[in-house]
């Protein structure tokens, strides 16, 4: 069965499909050829060849697009990550003979592009379009029951990683349930950033003055816990020790990332929870390595991070997560199964309190009776991109109106419904009303895409600019200082301002964090280029009404300099320091803040087990990710999020098979 699914696979990904009719053919006859239209897609234009005879659709070819791997295009041959409408559609649409069939849930915009293209061709064609858009007949929809040692609710991150440590723990057959077209969720549109302690690659980078007056700030701070006072004592020995022994690399340590994450969270998080997270992050690094996931051999400081810890992977966003985890998933073979465009609707309760199992419905309204041998897990993510749901739990006084913020995440995948039906399951919430904006959201949609690298791995290569030209904000600080500082600027967004200068490459060649030339994103309007801060000026003030001056902007640029000279920012209190900023060309990226991380959702423990409202573990489910709350606080620190799916996806595969 596997063998067939990858061959069908396969053929669906030579985006060519042929079909021969002999029917008698009521419709408008079409001039038979090849007919071309592009459409544009989420990222650019996707091109479709369209062949038809005089009465049918013989072939549909995508012949070019720059679709997102894992959403609107492939991302492995594995056959396991579901459907994306590159690979797909064209088939669908040849069989169906019409161009109403169903977009893939998650990709409806690059689907619609080639569903489009499709209508565009045969009307080229000669043909009347509307007698080629019926809807393909759909069966009854039946009631299925299925059973499996481990029933995973969500495949995006942390799901996916929970799978595979349940089947290493013994689990002999895992069902992964997902509502949108291919696994991966929010994840395969993260930042691809990592933190964890690595003293391989912070030895050979200088700890600074600036970062050593970060470090003394914290542990000057006054206990308000037993917990804070033991931790700050830790790092003050470990400190002492590195002092002793002559260092001057990078200080860390899994002491340190924990203090850090929980300070930098204003210290609402559960210690136990932040303790869990940073001291097994190497664990889970080493993890994902040797599964075959590769980083850049480079530390570095993401955005909002705080401290030199970031791992950056090779491939693009977080396709390099989500397809390690698919291949791996593969190797188990039979023992997995993966059901797309399927919703968990509730979770099922045995008389005694266990849970053992979960109900389900898929988009043709087949329903699922999921029974669990062992347990459930609830990895469903958060609910950043359900407004309604954000403004409801947006108590904490932080932010405004969040019900019309966009946000960074796909739509589909970050509703909050597993919090919802866990909750009425009998769970516990926790710091529901923790919600992040982030500052790298476009201005088109929202989306954390269409950016330089810099823009997240390289904080200490660029300063951020209003409107007016000016610094307003410390670019290595605290997510949510930047969100509030960037939300008062005019019109609610500025620009990350680069030269170069530092690990620059050059723009017809360096690709961004997406996959894109910067030549690209700067034809699309993504970024601005100018050989000089003049011409910078000029273009920002045509596209976005800014009141920028060369002469201003280069004032900017020579106050930041004199701050790498000398090792501090009295203005903004930044921290990080590597590079002046000399030389074009310089380049704009304008950014907004978006709805972005839901700290809060369902209770757990240091094991994972989700806890009920009397705080008592309900047996048989277990949650990873960002369904949970209690690990980040108020504040979540750039990166933390992906350590976050790994870590406790991995614990949570390890609990439900005890």
């Amino acid at each position: 069965m596997r063998k067939l699914l990858s061959l069908i696979l396969c053929a669906a990904m030579l985006l060519t499909v042929c079909v021969s009719s002999t029917a008698e053919s009521t419709k408008t006859p079409m001039t038979p050829g090849t007919y071309t239209s592009a459409q544009k897609g989420q990222n650019d234009f996707v091109t479709v060849a369209v062949t038809v005879s005089e009465n049918a659709i013989e072939k549909v070819e995508v012949v070019s697009h720059q679709e997102t791997p894992g959403i609107g295009a492939p991302l492995t041959e594995a056959g396991l990550e579901g459907d994306t409408p590159i690979a797909t559609l064209p088939q669908k649409i040849v069989d169906a003979q019409s161009y109403g069939v169903d977009a893939v849930a998650g990709a409806t915009i690059t689907s619609y592009a080639i569903k489009n293209a499709v209508k565009d061709a045969l009307a080229q064609a000669g043909a009347n379009t509307d007698e080629w858009k019926a809807a393909p007949e759909k069966a009854a929809p039946e009631a299925k029951e299925l059973t499996a040692d481990v029933v995973v609710l969500g495949a995006g991150g942390a799901g996916l990683a929970s799978a595979i440590s349940a089947l290493e723990n013994g689990a002999e057959s895992v069902i992964l349930v997902e509502k949108c077209g291919a696994v991966g969720g929010d994840t395969l549109v993260c930042g691809a950033i990592y933190n964890t302690p690595d003293e391989a690659l912070q030895s050979v980078e200088t700890l600074s003055e600036a970062k050593r007056a970060t470090i003394e700030g914290v542990l000057a701070k006054e206990p308000a816990s037993e917990e804070q006072a033991k931790l700050i004592e830790t790092v003050k020995a470990e400190l002492a020790a590195y002092d002793e022994a002559g260092r001057t690399d990078i200080f860390d340590s899994a002491a340190w990332f924990a203090l850090q994450t929980w300070d930098g969270g204003d210290y609402v998080a559960n210690p136990a929870l932040v303790e869990v997270l940073t001291g097994k992050a190497k664990e889970g690094y080493d993890w994902i390595c040797n599964m075959g996931l590769e980083f850049y051999p480079v530390i570095g400081q993401g955005a909002g991070s705080l401290w030199q810890r970031t791992h950056t992977t090779t491939k693009t966003m977080g396709t390099g997560f989500i397809t390690t985890y698919v291949n791996k998933l593969a190797e188990y073979g039979d023992k997995v199964t993966v059901l797309t465009y399927t919703t968990a609707k509730t979770l099922i309760k045995a008389e005694d309190g266990t849970i053992t199992g979960a109900t389900a419905e898929d988009k043709a309204g087949n329903t699922y009776t999921l029974h669990a041998n062992k347990g459930v897990v609830l990895s469903t993510g958060g609910f950043a991109a359900n407004g309604k749901m954000a403004q409801q739990y947006n108590t904490s006084g932080k932010w405004d109106d969040l019900s019309k913020v966009k946000t960074t995440n796909r739509w589909a995948c970050s509703q909050g419904d597993g919090i919802t039906m866990a909750a009425e399951a009998g769970a516990s919430l926790t710091d529901m009303d923790q919600i992040q904006l982030l500052y790298l959201g476009n201005l088109v949609d929202g989306q954390l895409t269409k950016y330089p690298k810099r823009v997240v791995s390289g904080t200490d290569q660029e300063i951020f600019i209003n409107k007016e030209g000016n610094r307003f904000v410390q670019e290595d600080g605290r997510r949510d200082q930047i969100c509030l500082a960037s939300l008062k600027q005019t019109d609610g967004y500025f620009f990350f301002l680069e030269s170069g200068d530092g690990t620059y490459e050059d723009l017809d060649t360096a690709i961004s964090a997406d996959g894109f030339t910067l030549r690209f994103l700067e034809e699309q309007g993504y970024i601005y280029v100018g050989e000089t801060l003049d011409e910078l000026a000029e273009k920002l003030n045509a596209a976005y009404g800014c009141t920028m001056t060369g002469e201003g902007l280069q004032a900017t640029v020579d106050a930041f300099n004199t701050c790498v000279e000398n090792g501090a920012d009295p203005e903004f209190g930044r921290t990080l320091f590597t590079t002046k900023l000399t030389k074009g060309p310089w380049v704009a990226t304008p950014r907004q803040a978006c709805l972005h991380h839901t700290m809060g959702g369902v209770t757990i423990d240091t094991e994972g087990h989700v806890l009920d409202v009397n705080g008592n573990i309900m047996p048989g489910l277990v949650a990873a990710g960002e369904v949970t709350g209690g690990i980040h606080g108020g504040n979540r620190l750039g990166g933390n999020a992906v350590v976050d799916t790994v870590v406790f996806g991995k614990l949570a595969g390890e609990t439900v098979t005890k």
